[in-house]
């Protein structure tokens, strides 16, 4: 955001002492003026020289971008002409990753209707909760996901099929549609910047899951900054997360059009698949949960041998901090690759920090400096003061991404975003003296041991440099005397026989006695969200379900 010009700041962090706030040091965001504009018709709006969109990465099926806007125009007129579809219609996706998703996406959202996803691992009863609070008009979906969907809704199929599937009202078949010319009535509601594009349920990784609600200008602006971003515009990528999740949509179904960039679709993400990708669409950037870089540095050896990465440039990293021995471990294994780290929220629409370069991700530990479309401040969580550089607090962030609010959830907006737009993050952080943002832990999670505050991540960034450990994650255990105390549960290898002793002993010699690991148990896998994020509260029920 463009700083205002009568404050004064500080040069290196963009810390302003006048109003206690930090100021981005990007260049400034180019936010189209016009206030009747959706996402769509800004995407399609923008120049660039690609000519593949989209590539099945199992099937090799190509998209070009042609044909992308083709079948766009096609879909939004069925679905407003035939299936009467208008502003304001909430539609769900429940689908797993295709490369006419972003079609589905791009042609509701033209329309001024609502998206909302939904993950496909949900059961029936978690889907139904979901929709009872949406309210959708139409789904789309898949043959075999259909049955999941309550009775009474209306369903366009993703998939062909050659027979309706029983008790679904499907009004309509994808690629049918995608077929049809357009019927030439091009008259449509107009569609405002301040409208609502979409409703993504964040993942609920300390409490029940709410709808976020975004609106076109907030995907308008993410979308002008990864335009503003965009040094290598030949860039082929994999996608390899859901695309129902906020960065699948943003980032692979909208971004990506936008800048003419080719983004390869795994349908369902594999550690070799998406190697196999990479070698065989000369992949150039891979997007990452830190378990799965972690996972690239085990097994580089076996990886390297039977894949060509040569392609490889650049691999982000979200969801969780890196740690620098995971960050040098990858640098070591991968020498010609870069790694860039990223930091947001589903609530801020992908405003938060990042690493632009080789220099900024030498900077080990930070998420990066602020994204050119928010500012931020730093507030201590007891006195509500406002802090400065290098103090820990929660961090604030307000600009032209952060979302509107909750759907029908009034209080929880009101806890979250302040009458002045700033979004709480509910994540511990500082600030440095040149403007890197480093993430201690999320707020809610800190263990209280003793009056101490003990961050669970900076216990997982020591564990998973073990050789034996795949993946770990700290929980709070309650205690009598000490209130609480840190709790590991540890992936080990297959063939490790590491003992809980092993463990304890391993972190002691790292930390202070009050960080010290007290309890550990075993588990095959670590529960995630789709974004990679640990789901501590899983673990926090399981632990306590003996007590």
């Amino acid at each position: 955001m463009a700083m205002p010009q009568r404050y004064v700041t500080d040069p290196r962090s963009g810390f302003c002492r006048a109003n206690s706030t930090f100021f981005t040091k990007r260049n400034p965001l180019n936010l189209p003026a016009n206030p009747s504009l959706d996402v769509t018709t800004f995407i399609s709006s923008q120049p660039h020289r690609g000519t593949t969109a989209f590539i099945d990465a199992a099937t090799g099926h190509r998209l070009s971008f042609s044909d992308l806007w083709r079948a766009v125009d096609r879909v939004a007129d069925c679905l407003h002409h035939e299936i009467g579809i208008r502003r304001g219609d909430v539609v769900l996706i429940l689908s797993p990753n295709s490369v006419y998703i972003p079609v589905v996406y791009l042609s509701v959202l033209s329309l001024g209707a609502v998206v909302t996803t939904a993950n496909t691992l949900n059961t029936a009863g978690e889907i139904s909760r979901q929709i009872s609070d949406s309210n959708p008009t139409l789904a789309f979906t898949t043959r075999q996901l259909a049955p999941k969907l309550p009775a009474g809704i209306s369903v366009v199929l993703t998939d062909d099929v050659e027979e309706r599937t029983r008790g679904v009202d499907v009004v309509g078949i994808l690629s049918e549609m995608m077929k049809k010319e357009p019927s030439g009535k091009r008259v449509r509601d107009r569609v405002n910047q301040e409208d609502t594009a979409a409703m993504l349920y964040s993942s609920g990784t300390t409490g029940q899951s709410k709808g976020v609600i975004s609106s076109h200008g907030n995907l308008i602006a993410y979308v002008a900054r990864k335009i503003s971003e965009v040094s290598l515009p030949d860039e082929i990528l994999i996608c390899t997360v859901p695309m129902f999740h906020t960065f699948g949509l943003l980032n692979f179904a909208l971004a990506t059009v936008a800048t003419g960039s080719t983004a390869v679709i795994l349908r369902r993400f594999e550690l070799d698949d998406m190697m196999a990708a990479v070698e065989k669409y000369k992949a150039t950037a891979l997007t990452l949960a830190p378990p799965v870089l972690v996972a690239m540095i085990n097994g580089a050896e076996k990886i390297k041998r039977k894949y060509d990465l040569s392609s490889l440039r650049t691999v982000r990293s979200g969801g969780a901090p890196l740690s620098k021995e995971a960050t040098e471990g990858f640098l070591e294994k991968y020498p010609t690759v870069v790694i860039l780290q990223a930091y947001a929220l589903t609530e801020s629409n992908g405003g938060g920090a990042f690493t632009e370069t080789v220099e900024e991700s030498r900077r080990y530990g930070a998420a990066g400096k602020l994204t050119c479309d928010v500012e931020a401040r730093i507030m201590d969580p007891n006195s509500g003061r406002a802090l400065g550089i290098n103090q820990t607090g929660e961090l604030w962030l307000k600009g032209p991404t952060i979302a509107k609010g909750y759907f029908k959830n009034q209080e929880a907006t009101n806890e979250t975003i302040n009458s002045e737009g700033w979004l709480k993050t509910g994540d511990l952080c500082y600030i440095d003296e040149d403007g890197f943002v480093f993430v201690v832990d999320r707020l809610k999670e800190l263990i209280k041991y003793k009056g101490y505050q003990v961050p669970p991540a900076e216990l997982e960034a020591l564990l998973i440099i073990h050789p034996d450990i795949v993946d770990a994650a700290v929980i709070p255990f309650p205690d009598k005397e000490a209130g609480q105390y840190p709790m590991a549960y540890v992936a080990r290898k297959l063939e490790s026989n590491l003992s809980e002793k092993q463990v304890i002993d391993f972190i002691s010699k790292q930390v202070a006695p009050y960080k010290k690991i007290r309890k550990v148990a075993f588990i095959n896998s670590i529960p995630k969200s789709v974004s990679g994020k640990t789901l501590r509260k899983d673990l926090i029920k399981l632990a306590t379900s003996k007590l």
